[in-house]
């Protein structure tokens, strides 16, 4: 392999005007995250007129900046406030937002960035060693492998939620009813709309994650406070010792190889990746109970993994002109803005371009480290202000959020009715988080399924006669089975074991 293409990459990152353009992206990147509504996907639209006035290398250097950024500075508002402003950052409320309850959000924002730091950076490197083979594979997926993996997600969903899997499955198929509200994208057809031409746009992930995750948080501690006072959590270290970073390697580690894995495949990305690394630890674990109430493995996992996906991200972006993902499809047009286009002519028409570009993230990552670690104390200090003074200000954040979305005040009241019904969740002991994970994923399941039996001819078996596909469909009914397995083998073991050595 030669690298003198990757060293003269590293000669154009590191000029100065690339370096402030890498710096200035990674910095909005990370201010967006924190600011849940906006996200990296309608932000970089907004700064692409930016782009004609600038050359091409800084341009997509600083839009990368604001799209891997994004990961980490979502990780910061679910944790301190239960409030994902990201998709891929739902998975990480459920043990990072306990952490800080428990007053170890330090700890929590701590393993978040070395994770993202990690994940991000084995992803560059296999973005740079195998990008061709790996995209040559991901040119093999269709829609039945995307409709395949749809449904190993949602499956895995049943996974994440800390309390009754039934009641998982059951927020789940409800948010997989709520992903098919809107016009039909076949037909036209209007379902579920009720006449609402509101509804026939079909309804946004933002107001969505922002009533069942911050808005009922928020109504369900007030009557959690009026019922009985009791003393906020204490906050702790802003950083995580060294026991804990022991207990979190192994999380990292496999976060890193999950989410470089499907950030390459359409339809994965980190919202995928970060769900499936969670299922992945939680079944792994010896004590599977301990996450959603603060296992330090809960936020690495997904933390590390939806970063090391949108990285990988870009491999069948910049070698085959395939978008992996909506963002990825605005930073297609950023290229062509450019004069460039992406495919696998791009490394050698443009050496330049793609390995100033891959060569970028490496300096990223540390910036975001080294800004994101000193900064973990100030956003500790969050727990610290009086929750009647906290409260209004993120009800606040989150329906000016939901507003900025669509500019439309039909969003803050899809936040209102969503925050009542994960109110009511709570009370009930269902999880919110598999009901939004399944949102996600339907849209993805319908559009996938419909089109490979398009392909198929009806044939529903088709989708088994293929090699991916039906491979996945076989983890599908293994993942299933496990379960099952499990206690038919806990019933033979007990059966075989004599009754004097059993434990009373």
């Amino acid at each position: 392999m030669d690298i003198s293409p990757i060293i003269d990459g590293f000669n154009v990152v590191l000029e100065p005007a690339n370096l402030l353009y890498c710096f200035i992206g990674v910095v909005i990147g990370m201010l967006i995250g924190v600011l849940p509504g906006l996200g990296p996907g309608a932000t970089i639209a907004i700064l692409l007129p930016i782009t004609y006035g600038i050359g091409p290398i800084p341009a997509i250097i600083m839009l990368a900046g604001i799209f891997y950024g994004a990961q980490y500075g979502g990780t910061i508002t679910s944790v301190l406030l239960r409030l994902p402003g990201e998709a891929s950052s739902v998975v990480t409320v459920f043990d990072g937002f306990a952490l800080a309850r428990q007053g170890k959000a330090g700890t929590a924002l701590g393993i978040a960035a070395i994770g993202s730091f990690i994940g991000g950076t084995v992803s560059i490197l296999g973005l740079t060693l195998v990008a061709p083979v790996v995209a040559g594979f991901a040119l093999d997926f269709g829609p039945p492998e995307y409709a395949a993996l749809g449904v190993l997600g949602v499956l895995l969903i049943s996974s994440v939620g800390n309390g009754n899997k039934l009641k998982a499955i059951v927020a789940a198929c409800v948010g997989l009813l709520i992903a098919t509200v809107g016009r039909d994208t076949f037909t036209g057809a209007e379902r579920f709309t009720f006449g609402s031409l509101n509804l026939a746009e079909g309804i946004d992930f933002i107001p969505i994650a922002m009533g069942l995750f911050g808005l009922s948080e928020i109504l369900y501690n007030l009557e959690e406070r009026h019922n009985k006072v009791s003393a906020p959590a204490k906050v702790g270290n802003a950083w995580p010792t060294a026991a804990e970073l022991n207990q979190a390697k192994g999380a990292i580690g496999r976060g890193s190889l999950v989410g470089f894995i499907l950030g390459v495949l359409p339809g994965g990305g980190a919202v995928l990746s970060s769900l499936a690394a969670y299922a992945l630890e939680k079944r792994r674990a010896r004590h599977p109970e301990r996450f959603g109430k603060g296992a330090i493995e809960g936020v690495a996992a997904p933390e590390t993994a939806n970063n090391a996906a949108a990285t990988s991200s870009f491999i069948p972006l910049l070698t085959l002109g395939i978008p992996a993902n909506a963002t990825m499809a605005l930073m297609f047009g950023a290229l062509l803005i450019q004069g460039i286009q992406p495919g696998p002519q791009l490394v050698t028409e443009h050496p330049d371009v793609f390995w100033g570009v891959v060569n970028s993230m490496y300096i990223g990552n540390i910036l975001l480290l080294v800004m994101s670690i000193p900064m973990v104390g100030l956003f500790v200090k969050i727990l610290r202000v009086r929750p009647a003074v906290l409260a209004p200000i993120t009800v606040l954040i989150t329906l000016l959020g939901a507003y900025t979305v669509n500019n439309q005040v039909y969003d803050v009241f899809l936040v209102i009715v969503f925050g009542l019904l994960g109110y009511l969740m709570k009370k009930f002991g269902f999880e919110p988080g598999p009901l939004v994970l399944a949102f996600v994923l339907g849209s993805m399941i319908e559009s996938s399924t419909r089109q490979a039996l398009l392909i198929f001819g009806g044939d529903p078996t088709g989708f088994l006669t293929r090699p991916i596909s039906g491979t996945v469909f076989a983890l599908v009914v293994l993942v299933a089975l496990l379960p099952l397995i499990r206690k038919a083998l806990a019933r033979r073991n007990r059966a075989e074991t004599p009754a004097e050595e059993r434990t009373p």
